[in-house]
């Protein structure tokens, strides 16, 4: 140990670790985290009063105490189709963070704070995984340093200010038959889905139907994530359009003049979270919205902050490149004007294989014609980048059962579209085991600057920038429209806000709204069954087939592993 401005500095050495296989939970109890104000100090050059401790290993930065000293480069990750058979988006994320750092770059990774629902549901966290998470990891999978519960208190103070303001009178004459905004949790519960409010006679509001989204789909969450600062944050939320009046005119939260108390909620929140990797590496966390009912990207804030501590900052986008990659580039970048400077595509031999159609309990079985079958997905994702102006390097998430034909045969996929291929071996040996990746994108960075291109210019019609979403991305014929959808369409544009990116909602597990259709399925409908605007997060929400903003609980929620053993620890997490 030793000593530098009154901070204990520990030696940058590894605990040893369980064995590869050992539950994630285990790994990540077994390395002793730095204190949150070294990491600050010796990776990112932060001083202790620019920080907000959260105890011993996590802590807030005071955006207002940060130096801005680089202009570091942005590297994408994102992912095939997910399936059951997992890709790894976020160990990749941190094993790249940590390989770049051990082969002499400064890096940090930025990444989304996990929902409560996912982790007592089936999904499970997002701290990584094996040798390449971020810790403290039961910290972050539940509840972190309280973003969610900020975010959820905000959004809910607007809906009950709402049926408030209709209990005294009602001055801004809402009409209850047409208030949009809905209420929130952190959890997944199908029975909200649907509700009624303002039961039991007048003393207790006015009856009308509502219901409920999980915090992450919340319009708040989006803005916290897309906005540049307090004042933004601010603003954006007062563009909130809350329902309609008698007159059907809008109704935003200024109206209501709600917005000052929301931001109040929301002014620790708005600042970013930072944790380390397991091999002490700094990780910004930041906001948490889905990528296939919400944009999918951590806060700009904390993007941009990372960029100007380190030399380059590794972000992930949530699910699928159609679904994560799109909205960081037409949304996130399209708003906040940052750029990629390399992507990385995340595969596994076991993800091609289920997308080739073999079953769950046959993927350790060698299958060369299944993986061919499969690359097809990929193939279509190595493509839709190129569409943006990115030719990612794929980086095949290694598993002990890969087959070196079943390796080569992605390989030869890889390379006939142009694209650098790397394996990857993190989750087992963790930033030792991405050295291969990190070299690439390291060469990647050290070479010509992409010239990132949108999708869709903002001047085009809401409906023609789905289609092109759709047809562009997705394979699909055409885009179909119902009734409701189509009058909602209307309503944007006499609006006036038919200038806004699109946000498409749709299942993660398909480039089709069906998500039993695997590969690369193409010639398909997207059926578009209705549109939200979410003025103050800047972006139009096209809700496609059965996709829902309440996810609902498994037969077996992971819940009912989790609880406390003999001497207060959490068993069952992961």
């Amino acid at each position: 140990m030793k000593t530098q401005n009154n901070v204990v500095l520990a030696d940058n050495t590894m605990t040893a670790l369980p064995p590869p296989g050992s539950p994630d939970i285990e790994i990540a109890r077994a390395v002793k985290p730095w204190p949150i104000f070294e990491v600050a100090q010796r990776k990112l050059g932060v001083a202790h009063h620019a920080l907000i401790p959260y105890g011993h290993y996590k802590a807030k930065l005071d955006l207002a105490q940060i130096p801005q000293r680089k202009a570091g480069k942005l590297v994408l990750v994102t992912a095939i189709t997910p399936t059951p058979a997992g890709e790894g988006k976020t160990t990749t994320s941190i094993g790249l963070t940590d390989a770049l750092n051990a082969i002499g770059v400064s890096a940090s990774v930025c990444l989304r704070e996990p929902s409560l629902g996912p982790c007592f549901g089936v999904k499970g966290g997002a701290a990584g995984g094996g040798r390449s998470q971020a810790i403290p990891m039961e910290d972050l999978n539940l509840h972190f340093n309280g973003d969610f519960h900020a975010i959820t208190s905000a959004h809910n103070l607007l809906a009950a200010l709402i049926d408030n303001h209709i209990h005294w009178g009602n001055e801004l004459n809402l009409d209850p038959r047409r208030i949009s905004w809905r209420r929130v949790m952190d959890m997944n519960d199908r029975a909200l889905r649907h509700t009624l409010v303002g039961l039991g006679g007048p003393a207790h509001g006015q009856p009308r139907e509502t219901g409920f989204d999980i915090t992450v789909a919340s319009e708040i969450m989006a803005i916290l994530c897309l906005a540049e600062d307090r004042k933004d944050l601010e603003r954006r939320l007062g563009n909130i359009i809350i329902g309609r009046d008698r007159d059907n005119k809008t109704v935003t939260a200024a109206d209501l003049g709600a917005q000052g108390a929301m931001t109040v909620l929301l002014k620790d929140a708005i600042q970013p979270n930072l944790i380390q990797t397991l091999e002490h590496n700094p990780a910004l966390i930041h906001g948490g919205p889905f990528a296939n009912i919400a944009h999918g990207c951590n806060s700009v804030m904390a993007t941009r902050t990372a960029l100007g501590l380190t030399d380059v900052v590794v972000t992930e986008a949530g699910f699928g490149a159609d679904l994560g990659a799109e909205k960081f580039i037409d949304i996130k970048c399209r708003i906040s004007g940052l750029r990629p400077d390399a992507a990385v595509l995340v595969c596994t031999v076991r993800a091609l294989k289920m997308q080739g159609g073999v079953a769950k309990d046959h993927l350790d079985e060698p299958n060369v014609d299944a993986v061919i079958r499969g690359a097809a997905n990929l193939s279509r994702h190595i493509e839709n980048m190129q569409k943006f102006g990115l030719t990612p390097l794929v980086a095949i998430n290694r598993f002990p059962t890969d087959d070196v034909k079943e390796l080569t045969a992605i390989r030869e996929v890889c390379m006939s579209h142009g694209a650098r291929v790397e394996e990857a071996q993190h989750w087992a040996e963790g930033g030792a085991g991405a050295k291969a990746v990190a070299e690439g994108v390291k060469a990647m960075l050290e070479g010509e600057k992409p010239e990132v291109n949108f999708l869709y210019e903002d001047d085009m019609p809401i409906d023609d920038k789905i289609r092109a979403v759709a047809t562009s991305l997705y394979g699909a014929k055409d885009v179909q429209f119902n009734i409701a959808a189509q009058k909602q369409l209307d309503e944007i544009h006499q609006l006036g806000f038919g200038h806004l990116p699109v946000c498409i909602a749709k299942t993660p597990y398909s480039f089709t709204s069906e998500p039993t259709e695997l590969g690369a399925p193409s010639g398909h409908i997207l059926p578009v069954r209705e549109l939200r605007l979410m003025a103050g997060a800047g972006f139009v929400v096209a809700m496609c087939g059965d996709v829902m903003t309440m996810p609902g609980l498994p037969k077996k929620p992971a819940a009912l592993s989790i609880s406390l053993d003999e001497n207060g620890e959490i068993v069952g997490l992961f």
